[in-house]
């Protein structure tokens, strides 16, 4: 299982939660260039359809493929009560021919994506994820050189944490805690729950790049 959240912001702000991030986390950000192939199942495959991504990390000298299927987020009126979504999550590496072995299970390309950014991996209550990700299409199957961006100016944000049915509550207690210090910058919710932009993101972002020349993080 893995708890979520996400959230959007405004390009010219990044830096500044650039900053955030690595005051907060003491860690060094990594950055990734994403190729993501998202496929569907054949009605042959069962009754309900799913979907597995498969991500290729471009930005290696030799590229790594991983498996990644989402699940369903929790639900009850526990669930209705926390702004973290719960969900069943798998993922696995992969060869370099996994695309030709799900086509060959019957698996059918729905869309693809470019995804370019960084992102941090610390401890803080719970082993914890944040991604800032510029997302682009494909003009054309596979093109990656050609990619243009699907929102420009604005980049999309992902904190996820692994879980599990026995500590899930702790988790999601961490996820909260750590969206709290980010809500200047951007509000983080469910996937698929927008609030937009922040109002007072530009003033925390002002401050932040102000803060940053008067002392070394």
């Amino acid at each position: 299982m893995e708890c979520a959240v996400e959230g959007i912001i405004e390009t010219p702000h990044v830096e500044a939660l650039e900053i955030l991030l690595q005051g907060l986390c003491g860690v060094p950000k990594e950055r990734f260039k994403i190729h993501e192939l998202c496929l569907k199942s054949a009605t042959n495959l069962g009754s309900v359809s799913s979907d597995v991504r498969l991500l290729c990390d471009i930005e290696q000298p030799i590229p790594t493929w991983t498996v990644r299927h989402v699940g369903g987020a929790m639900r009850g009126a526990g669930a209705e009560q926390i702004s973290v979504a719960v969900r069943t999550m798998v993922e696995s590496k992969a060869s370099k021919n996994v695309l030709r072995f799900f086509y060959a299970l019957g698996y059918k390309l729905d869309h693809e994506l470019l995804r370019t950014g960084f992102v941090f991996n610390f401890f803080k209550g719970a082993q914890i994820k944040v991604t800032v990700t510029s997302l682009h299409k494909m003009p054309k199957v596979h093109a990656t050189e050609e990619a243009i961006p699907v929102t420009p100016g604005i980049q999309l944000v992902e904190l996820t944490a692994p879980a599990s049915a026995d500590n899930y509550s702790e988790v999601v207690a961490a996820v909260s805690s750590f969206c709290e210090y980010l809500a200047p910058l951007l509000h983080l919710s469910k996937p698929g729950v927008s609030a937009g932009v922040v109002p007072t993101a530009a003033a925390a972002a002002a401050s932040l790049m102000s803060d940053r020349g008067n002392k070394t993080l």
